[in-house]
């Protein structure tokens, strides 16, 4: 029986892979995608239901799956207001959670950070780190957190500073061994690829994985 799965943050670099892949995979047979703004020239597989994502709940009886795709996410430099980005990398994939949860979908994978951590000081990687725990707690059988390092890959807009840790990234990358290899920049195509395939095996049992795991996941189609 053919799939459905609901992608949040298609218009993204991550999310826009994983439609990608999503259209061209035989076992999907509808894309349902929720977000701001309408993405053209798109199959009929994909369904767009466009409105305010922070007010995600009034797509309640639209939320319907088998596996939900959460790739939204902001950055300091696009969001200095704290309160609103806490709504957004919080807020919208709680809010993705508590509805798969409420609709008996039973694949839930979100991307986090590499630095998250409910305990930190610092407010971005608390942020990420209360976003991963209140999912967890929801208690979604096949519950997925990416902790990508650095991504690369070709974005639309302009980031001067990450294009720039990238350029750094590349030269040490030789250096990142052992421990370290989770530090290794990993491709937006490697995470797209790793969710596609934890939502079809059953082989993993970790909730976590880290950025050099996620590599690895991506190899095993």
């Amino acid at each position: 029986m053919k799939k459905t799965a609901i992608i949040l943050g298609a218009s993204g670099l991550t999310g826009g892979l994983l439609l990608e892949k999503l259209i061209h995979d035989d076992r999907y047979e509808t894309i349902k995608l929720f977000s701001r703004s309408r993405i053209n020239g798109l199959p009929n597989k994909v369904i767009q239901y466009i409105g305010n994502l922070l007010e995600l709940y009034q797509f309640k009886n639209e939320f319907t799956a088998d596996e939900v795709y959460c790739c939204i996410g902001t950055t300091a430099k696009k969001t200095p207001d704290k309160k609103l980005y806490r709504a957004i990398d919080y807020g919208i994939p709680v809010a993705a959670a508590k509805l798969a949860k409420e609709n008996d979908i039973f694949t839930y994978l979100v991307i986090s950070a590499m630095g998250a951590n409910k305990k930190s000081k610092v407010f971005y990687n608390r942020t990420k780190g209360e976003m991963e725990q209140d999912v967890v707690n929801l208690g979604i059988p096949n519950t997925s957190i990416l902790r990508p390092s650095l991504i690369g890959g070709e974005r639309d807009e302009q980031r001067m500073l990450e294009k720039i840790g990238l350029v750094i990234f590349k030269v040490i990358q030789p250096l990142f061994i052992g421990p370290l290899k989770k530090y290794k920049i990993i491709d937006a195509e490697n995470i797209a690829q790793a969710m596609l395939n934890l939502a079809n095996t059953t082989s993993n049992t970790d909730v976590v994985i880290t950025s050099n795991d996620i590599e690895q996941l991506a190899k095993s189609t």
